[in-house]
């Protein structure tokens, strides 16, 4: 096993300390680290440079965990592209030894490694998903386009569990015109959450 598939190295795109700008925890400050490779490719997605992990560095992750020590952040949020592609147990294990909360961000495309405080789901159409996500997700984050996902949104609700958390979120380029459909969605169906990416809005990482 080589030290990319030990989760000794990871292709990381970057990594910065900022607010959380989505979902649940949205204002909370974290150090995000964005691994680079993803199996998806949504058409909406604002960071396709993530997509080919070739272009990434291999990291060490000491190197990692040590950046993440120096920021002074207490929570670590893992995401991509698509992070499920690693293994993340070494990851985790660093993190969890200097007693920080480690979540997670993925589209559920790929089977989870390594042990989490929090999991934010957000499973995309035409991929294949890993169903064990809808037993364990702590919530559940659906991207609204059009209004034809208000449909992709209640099939996913139907399969998590009781307890995970209902998000909407507008996709950014349409966010004016989708909005305003998701407030009156929820109104109507208040199982629902709003979610705005915030640091778009404030112009923050």
């Amino acid at each position: 096993m080589d030290l990319l598939e030990a989760g000794r190295f990871l292709p990381l795109m970057e990594d910065f300390y900022s607010l959380q700008g989505e979902g649940f925890h949205t204002g909370k400050a974290a150090y995000f680290l964005r691994i680079g490779g993803c199996d998806v490719g949504c058409n909406f997605c604002d960071i396709k440079e993530s997509w080919n992990k070739d272009t990434h560095p291999l990291t060490a992750v000491t190197d990692i965990v040590q950046r993440v020590l120096e920021s002074g952040a207490k929570t670590v949020v893992v995401t991509g592209g698509e992070p499920c592609l690693y293994n993340l147990e070494y990851l985790c294990i660093l993190l969890k030894q200097r007693e920080l909360e480690v979540s997670i961000e993925t589209s559920g495309s790929e089977k989870l490694s390594g042990n989490w405080d929090w999991i934010c789901f957000s499973p995309k159409k035409n991929t294949q998903i890993e169903e064990k996500f809808y037993q364990i997700a702590n919530e559940l984050k659906v991207i609204i386009q059009n209004e034809s996902d208000f449909f992709w949104a209640e099939e996913n609700a139907q399969k998590v569990h009781q307890k995970c958390l209902l998000y909407l979120q507008p996709e950014w380029s349409c966010k004016n015109v989708i909005t305003p459909l998701i407030v009156n969605y929820i109104l109507q169906n208040p199982k629902w959450r709003l979610s705005l990416q915030t640091h778009k809005y404030i112009h923050i990482p």
